[in-house]
């Protein structure tokens, strides 16, 4: 999935995020990183801070997860 194939505003999922190679189709990276090096990097701050929409889950502001790439290039 790249930056230019996603709608205009939204939530991510982080299996959007870090992409997903057992997912059915394949859900490729658009960071690609570990799923513990993102928790680290939230923690130190590095990247955006989720929106917890229940106890088990997480979302992140598509313009958040945009924002952050555009800034690391």
């Amino acid at each position: 999935m790249s930056k230019d194939s996603l709608p205009e505003i939204g939530f991510l999922r982080l299996k959007q995020i870090i992409g997903d190679a057992k997912a059915h189709p394949k859900i490729p990276p658009l960071i690609p990183i570990s799923r513990s090096a993102w928790y680290a990097g939230i923690k130190s701050g590095r990247y955006p801070k989720p929106i917890k929409l229940s106890q088990r889950t997480a979302v992140w502001h598509l313009k958040d997860i945009i924002n952050f790439i555009e800034r690391a290039r």
